[in-house]
């Protein structure tokens, strides 16, 4: 995927939505394409979760960070605010900041505010649309600081923008984000990272526990429906851009934790035997069979540090909520 590197000061903090346009109409819908007929084609089926963030996605994800089952994102800014301080002193002297996936802008706003001399901010977002918003909002909120975006898939970023090459770079990766990915494909993350913020870089990453699948699988299946609201999303989604024919009322979304690779599972049910199109392609569907929408793997701390330490970095500090159920580790590249 190309990226685009699009500067963006506070003077035109107001202008960012326009600044920061989309991917190409085009060739965004090709790739969504593709993976779609490639993911419906395989078996068991499986579509690719990076895909649930379009506009509609996005807003219903945020109304699931603010439920009382979801507690990763109320955790994670309750660790960000009390131990803030803490985590800028051992994070050190840094110019340039370095966000994987666009997270809640909030939680930035906090790491900014605590690491106090960041210039400039490089987020790194596929979903051109909400960063636009995001990078806007922390340009006005923070006085001075200076915000690249690359709109890029950043499990694959290769090089950052020109401005920040010689800069002390700090790096952060919120939400447990990195639970999406495969053990493989997130010890393959942390090395690119590790090479893409250079010697001597520091890089803040939320991780979410492994605990009782009694409070993990309320999380990802609320009482109020949101979440599958969100996981149907994707079936709408290929309706409206790919000429689907998906009926979201005969797909129900489901929920499991695979305790064997220690990961709650989301999938779309089928309710019936049915035949869906999609860019002119037949899908057969028995009843119960699935579609895979996403995985979120859950570490313990010790796991994840060794994870870490595979990649390449070493391990300052971890914090974990009393209740233990999610955790900030700090690593640092030599």
């Amino acid at each position: 995927m190309m990226e685009r590197d699009l500067p963006l000061g506070l003077a035109e903090a107001s202008e960012a939505a326009q600044a920061i346009a989309p991917e190409r109409p085009d060739a965004a819908r090709a790739e969504f394409g593709q993976a779609v007929l490639a993911g419906l084609a395989r078996s068991p089926r499986a579509l690719p979760c990076r895909f649930f963030y379009d506009a509609t996605g996005s807003a219903l994800f945020e109304a699931i960070t603010e439920l009382e089952e979801y507690y990763p994102t109320r955790v994670e800014t309750a660790l960000l605010e009390t131990h803030g301080p803490e985590i800028a002193s051992l994070m050190g002297e840094g110019r340039v900041l370095v966000e994987f996936g666009s997270g809640s802008s909030r939680k930035t706003s906090l790491l900014l505010a605590a690491l106090n001399r960041i210039a400039l901010y490089i987020p790194i977002e596929i979903a051109g649309d909400s960063l636009a918003e995001a990078a806007a909002w922390l340009a006005a909120r923070h006085e001075g600081l200076a915000v690249r975006p690359l709109i890029a898939d950043f499990t694959k970023t290769r090089a950052l923008p020109v401005i920040a090459r010689g800069r002390r770079k700090l790096g952060f990766f919120s939400g447990s984000t990195i639970g999406n990915l495969s053990h493989d494909e997130a010890q393959c993350f942390l090395a690119n990272a590790a090479r893409l913020l250079g010697r001597g870089s520091a890089f803040l990453i939320g991780v979410d526990l492994k605990k009782d699948p009694t409070i993990l699988l309320p999380a990802y299946h609320d009482s109020r429906g949101i979440t599958a609201a969100f996981n149907l999303n994707l079936l709408a989604r290929i309706n409206r851009e790919l000429d689907g024919d998906f009926d979201l009322d005969r797909f129900a979304h489901h929920v499991l934790y695979d305790a064997s690779h220690g990961r709650i599972e989301m999938h779309l049910k089928s309710l019936g035997r049915q035949v869906v199109r999609v860019l002119g392609h037949r899908f057969s569907f028995a009843t119960g069979e699935r579609i895979h929408t996403e995985n979120s793997h859950k570490y313990s701390v010790d796991e994840f540090q060794a994870l870490a330490r595979s990649a390449g970095w070493s391990v300052v500090k971890a914090w974990t909520d009393d209740d233990r159920l999610f955790s900030l580790h700090l690593l640092r590249r030599s």
